[in-house]
This record gives structure tokens, C-alpha cells and sequence, in this order.
């Protein structure tokens, strides 16, 4: 009885130690310095190619194409895309020949992603448009890599605190703070929030 009253007094749920080592721990910053260099690194693989082509930056022909295919449903078999919603949603873009300035947003789209991934930058916040474009490119009927893509982005975000800790982000997290992490009268001798703690 005891216990029951203590947690609905408690303000927040503790974490098991495993997730507190594998999100919270600078010393997992490591494993998950490979992972968003990994992942950083096929975002700007992707994105390169699409910055030199006309297809992706001019016209937006190449992503007109890729549209257009999704949305087909043939005669026989299954359709790239498996919800009306999301072929509708597809098909209004086409309508309105949105991938014209799409097919730049998606290139540069990926190159902030990858450049921020590897750099260690904003981590939580790159992995999060990470995986919002991989979900996008799986609804749309391509799997190739995206799943995998997807979980690592996830792990990612959950890892936002120490996923940066070797690279820009040991700077930045300090610096700017979070929203969240200040409170009145928190402010420093030099009028700055002071950042949150990163790991433990």
C-alpha cells in the first residue's frame, strides 16, 4: 500500500538502470557515434546525388516519377502504396505539381540530416526528420534500407542526450540548454541558462 501511495505522489517514472546506461550513459556515446555516422552518412550519400541532378533541383521530375509510380494500381497484384489516405495524399502533390519545390525540399532535406548526423548536431531533432522521411518513403511502397534506417533514427531520438556527446553536441547542449530544463531564476552570473546535465 505504501508503494501504490509513493508512486501516485511521485512526479516521474523511473527508468530501468539498462535504459539509464543505453540512453543516458556517455559511455554508450560511443556505439551511438557509429550508428548516427552510419546513418548520417547514407543521408548525405543520397542527398549528393540529388543536388547535382536537374531532375531533383529544376524540374522535380525525378520525384514526379517516383510519385507517379507509387500511386499506380495495376491489374493484378498489390499497390505500391496500401492506404487510400496516403495515395490520395500522394496524388494531390501530383496534382498541384508540388514536386517541383518537393524534390528540392527532399534533397536538402537529406543533406541537413546527414551533415547533422555526423557532426553530432542537434541530434535528437536530425534523427527525428530522419525517421519522418524514412516512414514517408516506406508508406509510399520503398523498403530497400528504410526499415532499417527507420529503427536506428528511433534509437536515435531516444538517445538524444549523450548520441551527440562526441560531436557538436557536447558544445551546443551545453550552451543553448533546453526549453524544458529552465525555470525562473536558474540563470547564471553571465544572464545565460545553464545547460542540462548530459549522461550521468
Amino acid at each position: 500500500m505504501a508503494n501504490i501511495l509513493s508512486f501516485k505522489n511521485s512526479r516521474t517514472v523511473e527508468d530501468p538502470p539498462f535504459a539509464k546506461f543505453l540512453f543516458s550513459d556517455t559511455r554508450m556515446s560511443v556505439v551511438w557515434t557509429v550508428i548516427r555516422v552510419l546513418i548520417g552518412w547514407t543521408w548525405l550519400q543520397s542527398a549528393l546525388g540529388k543536388l547535382s541532378n536537374p531532375d531533383w533541383m529544376e524540374t522535380g521530375v525525378a520525384l514526379q516519377g517516383y510519385w507517379a509510380r507509387a500511386v499506380a494500381i495495376p491489374e493484378t497484384g498489390r499497390p505500391a502504396i496500401s492506404f487510400d489516405w496516403y495515395r490520395s495524399f500522394i496524388q494531390g502533390l501530383l496534382d498541384s505539381s508540388s514536386y517541383v519545390w518537393f524534390a528540392k525540399l527532399v534533397a536538402i532535406g537529406e543533406f541537413m540530416v546527414g551533415v547533422a548526423l555526423i557532426a553530432g548536431a542537434f541530434v535528437g531533432i536530425a534523427a527525428l526528420f530522419a525517421a519522418l522521411m524514412n516512414w514517408n518513403f516506406i508508406m509510399a511502397g520503398s523498403a530497400s534500407t528504410n526499415g532499417l534506417l527507420l529503427v536506428g533514427a528511433i534509437v536515435l531520438v531516444l538517445a538524444w542526450k549523450n548520441a551527440g556527446y562526441l560531436g557538436a553536441d557536447f558544445f551546443l547542449l551545453r550552451w543553448l540548454g533546453t526549453p524544458w530544463g529552465r525555470s525562473k531564476g536558474e540563470t547564471s552570473s553571465s544572464g545565460r541558462q545553464p545547460a542540462p546535465a548530459i549522461g550521468d
